[in-house]
């Protein structure tokens, strides 16, 4: 079991398949996708690792919060997250994941929060087919009828399918097809439709239903952000030599 990530949903569009097919697919971004913190059996209990994504404001971050992301060595996060992971799963604090963690052909489970739709009635909330248009149904032709019995029970059961609150629930789509990703730009692009809104944050895993896919990176896909760091703090080195020999002639 490897950690998942939290990515932003950008929106829908289509790919072509090398056979003229085109397959709809929804964009997830990642957007500074990093290690915050680890979460060891010795010490809490269980493991896991906390991952954060996006950025937030200073000020707009409470102080704990701050302390916590400054021993992290990482920039405040709009929104955190914690996935249980095999000892030999956890990832070092401040490494940041990339699209590269899961590949084409991949099934995942993304979760988040659906469009919150208000007070619905009941031909749209459970696809009711509403009263008669004549027969001396008049005014509730779009309600949603008789709701209980007569004497026995003499009361409306539990659960019953009425009109109220719609949408703005956590929900779950499970084992949608990775198509492709985009390393360079961060993008991950998913199958069918996804939970929420666009520019909302997702969560998205391996599939709990199917094994891991054979070629997915295990602990997880990083992004070579040390090979970065090294080749600028080796340029002012071979050039101090350089300097030295200048001002001893």
């Amino acid at each position: 079991m490897r950690t998942g990530v939290i990515a932003k949903k950008m929106g829908m569009t289509r790919l072509f398949q090398d056979d003229g097919r085109h397959v709809p697919v929804t964009v997830l971004a990642l957007e500074g996708v990093q290690v915050v913190a680890q979460r060891t059996t010795e010490k809490d209990g269980y493991v896991a690792v906390q991952v954060g994504a996006g950025t937030a404001k200073a000020k707009n971050v409470a102080k704990p919060q701050r302390g916590h992301f400054g021993k992290a060595e990482v920039e405040p996060k709009a929104i955190l997250c914690e996935f249980r992971v095999e000892e030999d799963g956890l990832l070092d604090v401040g490494a940041e994941i990339s699209a590269d963690h899961f590949v084409a052909g991949q099934l995942v489970d993304v979760s988040g929060r659906t469009q919150g739709k208000g007070f619905a009635g009941a031909m749209k909330r459970w696809g009711f087919g509403g009263l008669r248009a004549t027969h001396g149904v008049s005014v509730s032709h779009r309600s949603h009828g008789s709701t209980g019995n007569r004497q026995d029970p003499g009361r409306v059961f539990k659960n019953k399918k009425m009109a109220g609150h719609m949408g703005d629930r956590n929900r779950t789509q499970q084992n949608l097809e990775v198509v492709g990703t985009d390393a360079e730009r961060g993008l991950i692009f998913v199958k069918g439709s996804v939970p929420g809104s666009k520019g909302g944050w997702l969560i998205v895993k391996d599939a709990v239903k199917v094994a891991r896919h054979a070629e997915a990176p295990y602990p997880a896909g990083l992004k070579a952000v040390a090979n970065s760091n090294e080749a600028p703090a080796a340029a002012p080195e071979a050039a101090a030599p350089e300097a030295t020999e200048g001002q001893e002639g």
